[in-house]
């Protein structure tokens, strides 16, 4: 179990509640119209007409990168209504005539081509979330105002999806991998801990060509520019939640000049450290389950217990009971082990509407019967019932965390962490602690340094932030909103991960008045 994966694919979070309602019997008859990706089951379309580029959208920065920015996408009807092509980019930018990298795309074209305002690039997060299976699934992620609108356009960042994806170990080994002790308890379990990182590594370079050094975000954000100059466009309209902020923020910062209409929803701060980043998302998830804990008790008759502190107190029980005895499950092969528990746990705290789902993993997992906790851990990680993986995100995660930022502990030093990550999560602060030893062994070095982020003279960049999420706290909104030279911040009073297509008319309009007429929120609005 790794603490630093959990800015996580929000694709994967909003297909939770169709999934598990399936597997238990539970769906409803509205249950399939929310899952998304159902464009037209009727057979394969045409492509809808590519518009003309606009002027000057195929200026490269550099001449040498001239023969990516002229190419031509050539799209193809692919997954039932959808259409799919693939960008080539160089592997490394400081060489663009050596190696390249085709990235995979997917595009829900508008559905109202008479209005249409041109193509909303979005990444779901991650890092490592497959984004063509974001834009597949725009139906659940994005309300009709903004599908009428634009063609929305999914791309798969490199090292990630279907562009190459890194491959660090065997699928049984990242079985292993996810279920581990989160909190080793002896100095040997620790060095145990310390080596599983090595191995994972060891892996990625073992495993995967020369791309796994060139998976960085600033990489990745290059692509984008690429990819706006095929689909035609002079500048950037880009949509991008929990770590797709980082990426969006990073495009801006090396062509601001570029920067449309950019939303960043479910922000990280950019300007603080990884070990910050890891002690306040701590604190984000703590908040997060009391406030589910809260909900419980304010209903009455709380299965957890008669207050918050008692309900905590049963989830940590809980916890601690499967590190002792892992629990038995449905599944005769498999038993729900204590890193498995524990995103379990963390998953469905990412949407209000899934704590009733919340609800019966935990109460199965009190009667003995780990089943759902193990359902939703399958589906944090992307693994599949016959133990496949259906995309790399749970090893693309740490490749590309990794090489932005190499920071790590060894186990002999997590000890001395932990009273404070504590402090800030008396729930989930030691296995956090632990995590800060997630980049441990890598073997790859960044090819350029990260810039620091203020997108100087970029448009007006909208930055979301929601009071209660667990994995993006609401205070890094407000610093990246700050740290932007252009940032706009828009408030959500609520719970989940990120703002946008939560249930709040007023962070929803003020989001889609931007994106398709152009005008920015009030700076500060609260909603």
């Amino acid at each position: 179990m790794r603490a630093s994966r959990l800015i996580a694919a929000l694709v994967v979070i909003a297909l939770l509640a169709v999934v598990v309602f399936v597997a238990f019997g539970l769906a409803t008859s509205e249950t399939t119209s929310e899952t998304g990706g159902e464009k037209d089951s009727s057979g394969p379309a045409a492509p809808a007409p590519t518009p003309d580029p606009q002027p000057g959208s195929s200026e490269p920065p550099e001449p040498d990168l001239a023969p990516y920015y002229s190419q031509t996408l050539s799209w193809e009807a692919c997954r039932d209504g959808f259409e799919c092509a693939t960008l080539t980019v160089p592997v490394d930018y400081a060489d663009p005539g050596g190696e390249t990298v085709d990235l995979a795309l997917l595009k829900d074209p508008a559905d109202e081509l008479s209005q249409r305002v041109g193509s909303l690039i979005v990444n779901p997060g991650g890092p490592g979330a497959p984004g063509t299976t974001y834009a597949q699934n725009s139906s659940f992620a994005f309300r009709d105002v903004l599908r009428d609108d634009f063609d929305i356009v999914g791309f798969d960042p490199r090292g990630t999806g279907d562009s190459d994806p890194v491959d660090c170990i065997s699928d049984e080994d990242l079985d292993a991998f996810v279920a581990s002790d989160p909190d080793p308890e002896t100095a040997e379990e620790g060095q145990a801990y310390q080596a599983s990182y090595e191995a994972f590594f060891q892996g990625c370079v073992a495993n995967s060509d020369s791309l796994v050094g060139h998976v960085t975000t600033v990489e990745a954000a290059r692509d984008m520019d690429v990819l706006r100059a095929a689909l035609g466009e002079a500048t950037m309209l880009y949509f991008g939640a929990s770590y797709g902020t980082k990426l969006g923020a990073t495009y801006a910062d090396l062509f601001p000049d570029k920067v449309g209409r950019m939303v960043l929803d479910g922000a990280v701060d950019l300007s603080i450290d990884s070990r910050q980043l890891s002690l306040e998302q701590a604190g984000g998830f703590e908040v997060a389950l009391r406030s589910y804990v809260q909900d419980c008790v304010d209903e009455g008759d709380c299965f957890l217990g008669d207050s918050v502190d008692d309900g905590l107190a049963t989830i940590q029980g809980l916890i601690a009971d499967v590190d002792e005895e892992p629990l038995p499950t449905r599944d005769d092969d498999r038993d729900l082990a204590v890193g498995n528990a524990f995103y379990g746990l963390v998953a469905p705290l990412y949407n209000r509407d899934y704590w009733s789902i919340l609800d019966q993993a935990l109460e199965l997992g009190l009667e003995g019967d780990g089943t759902l906790l193990l359902r939703l851990s399958d589906l944090y990680e992307s693994r599949e019932d016959d133990g496949s993986y259906s995309d790399n995100s749970a090893e693309a995660i740490l490749a590309i965390n990794c090489l932005d930022d190499p920071y790590s502990v060894t186990a002999d030093q997590v000890p001395a962490e932990i009273p404070a990550f504590e402090k800030a999560s008396p729930t989930f602060g030691e296995v956090f602690a632990w995590g800060l030893m997630a980049c441990h062994g890598i073997q790859s070095k960044r090819s350029e340094p990260a810039p620091e982020i203020d997108a100087a003279g970029a448009a007006p960049i909208v930055v979301v932030g929601t009071t209660r999420d667990p994995a993006t706290p609401y205070q890094w909104a407000v610093h990246l909103a700050d740290q932007l030279q252009s940032g706009v911040l828009v408030s959500r009073d609520g719970d989940g991960h990120t703002g946008y297509n939560s249930g709040n008319d007023c962070v929803d309009e003020a989001l889609e008045g931007y994106l398709v007429s152009g005008t920015v929120p009030d700076d500060g609005l609260e909603c």
